[in-house]
């Protein structure tokens, strides 16, 4: 009897503990912290990207691999600090006559920066496409500011 009431005021002592180790800094559940609302622009149920389209896109590669494919492309930007780089699919990003279209997109620098050379103010940016998806594609485009890139099968 004596084993049974010590089992069970071990137990009351134990799970009152797992309050304070909730809340602490302790649980990786709390590393993160919680959600944040984000106020997007939506037009025709599409929500816009608000960053800009980065200057020139250098390089587009498509790699197969198992399940899919991986789409790279590389961009110039006008300076260096350029950050963020994504491809997002243009207007509601469905295939449309078998071309599938990127948007190359960038956050601008926080401060003034230096232009220096074309390697160094490189950005590069992948999108996974799944072998279902790559079905009705024939042609892949990626759209700058300047120029677009595209490959074909």
């Amino acid at each position: 009897m004596t084993r049974t009431i010590a089992a069970l005021l071990v137990a009351a002592l134990a799970v009152t503990g797992c309050a304070r180790i909730r809340d602490s800094k302790i649980n990786p559940f709390n590393w993160f912290g919680g959600s944040k609302e984000e106020v997007v622009q939506v037009v025709d149920g599409v929500p816009l990207d608000p960053r800009p389209l980065v200057q020139e896109v250098t390089r587009l590669e498509v790699a197969r691999q198992p399940g899919g494919a991986i789409v790279t492309a590389a961009g110039v930007p006008p300076t260096q600090g350029w950050w963020d780089a994504a491809l997002v699919p243009d207007g509601d990003g469905s295939v449309k006559d078998g071309i599938l279209t990127y948007r190359f997109v960038v956050n601008a620098p926080l401060e003034l920066r230096r232009t220096s050379t074309p390697q160094s103010r490189e950005v590069t940016a992948a999108v996974y496409l799944s072998d279902i998806r790559l079905q009705e594609v024939s042609k892949i485009v990626v759209l700058g500011a300047s120029n677009s890139r595209s490959t074909s099968r």
